[in-house]
Formats: C-alpha cells, structure tokens, sequence
C-alpha cells in the first residue's frame, strides 16, 4: 500500500525495499517508463533512485528535501527531465520549475515534457553565466543544481546568490570525479562543503552510493 511519507513523498514497503512515488500531475503519461498506480482517484508514479539523485538522497535517509507544494524552482541541469518531472509533481499546478540546460541536444527533449507538463518551462542557457538569463527567471524558493562541471561550487553560489529568496532551499548534487578525478571523493566532498558553508546552512548531507557512486548530496538554507 502507498502511503504518505514526507510532503509530497509517497512510500511503499515491499519487504525491506521501499519504493517512492509521487502523484502524477498527468495522470496516464509516464516521463521514463516508470511504473503508474492508481490508488482511489490519484495516480501515482514510481520514482526510480538510479535515475534520480533527489530520490537517492531520499533513500539514503534525507528527511526533508525542502522542495513543498507551490514553491517556485530553477533547476540547473535539468537534462531530459527524469528528476525534473518529480519535481513538477512535488510542486503541483500552482507551482513552477525553471529548467535549464546548455545542450540543445536534450533540450528538445525537454520541450515535450514541458508541452505535457503545464507547469515547466525551458531555457537554453549555460548556468555558468546567469546574467545571460537573469531577465527570464523570477526569485525562487529552491535551487536545484546537478551539473558535471569542474567549478560546479562555484556555478551553484553565483545563482543562489542571483536567484534564492532568503529563507529558501538550494540542493546540490556533486559529482566528484567530474571536480578532479584524481582525489578520493570524500576529500572533495569536504572541500566543497567548506566552500558553500561560507554563505549557505547546509542542513542535509548524504553520499550517494550504491544508487550514483562518487556523488553527494547537500541540502542547504540561505
């Protein structure tokens, strides 16, 4: 049986696996093949860990991803849209996701999930330079960013800084090896909380593994 577990999670006990799921904002439509439960009136759809850090981070014991009904996201790397698409259903109709990517080769398929998903636009932007698009993107409430950069650090504190409504939310998932391939990632993952912890809380922090290795999760407040 599905049952409630953290604003907007749902959960579901097969033994000692646990599923999550969200509530389809479109019910019937699946984004990535996932599975759809019907459940009295509402629709859920199955949200796979080793296709979505976010869902990761929650199984690896996040209890609060900040991310509630009606909040307003920038979502940085947002790829096809496999994470971007739970989101959407955390955020509801009210709600808002700005998703951006530099590649335009993804982004188109982007654009259809955005054409199905009311609630979702795209931006063909590189997240390194946000005064490109600062005239297209409102105050948000929580930013998302997951991006195989180098500087990612560096990417993730120049939009919180343009675009995080003090008060608000910032997740972001490090991906070690794309930082320097030639350091353990715990030291990386160090060195990047000191760096983000000069201007964010960081309230959450969870490795990753065995869902993504050599990635992390922080989750922060400005």
């Amino acid at each position: 049986m599905i049952e409630s577990s953290i604003f907007g999670v749902y959960e579901e006990r097969n033994g000692k696996r646990r599923e999550l799921y969200t509530k389809n904002l479109v019910p019937g439509m699946k984004v990535y093949a996932e599975k759809l439960v019907s459940k009295g009136q509402d629709e859920f759809r199955q949200w796979d860990p080793r296709k979505s850090k976010l869902a990761a981070a929650i199984l690896k014991g996040s209890p609060n991803i900040g991310i509630r009904k009606n909040d307003i996201v920038l979502y940085l790397g947002c790829s096809t849209g496999t994470t971007v698409s739970h989101v959407s259903d955390l955020v509801g109709a009210e709600g808002f996701v700005f998703g951006l990517d530099s590649s335009p080769r993804v982004l188109r398929d982007f654009i259809f999930l955005c054409e199905k998903r009311k609630n979702i636009t795209a931006l063909l932007e590189d997240a390194n330079k946000p005064l490109d698009y600062v005239d297209k993107v409102c105050q948000v409430d929580i930013l998302y960013q997951d991006i195989a950069q180098r500087n990612q650090p560096e990417i993730f504190l120049k939009n919180v800084d343009i675009f995080l409504k003090k008060g608000g939310y910032a997740l972001f998932a490090v991906k070690s090896r794309s930082i320097d391939v030639t350091k353990n990632p715990k030291v990386i993952f160090q060195q990047v909380r000191s760096e983000i912890e000069k201007k964010l809380t960081i309230i959450d922090y969870r490795t990753l593994d065995p869902f993504e290795l050599d990635h992390c999760m922080f989750i922060c407040k400005k």
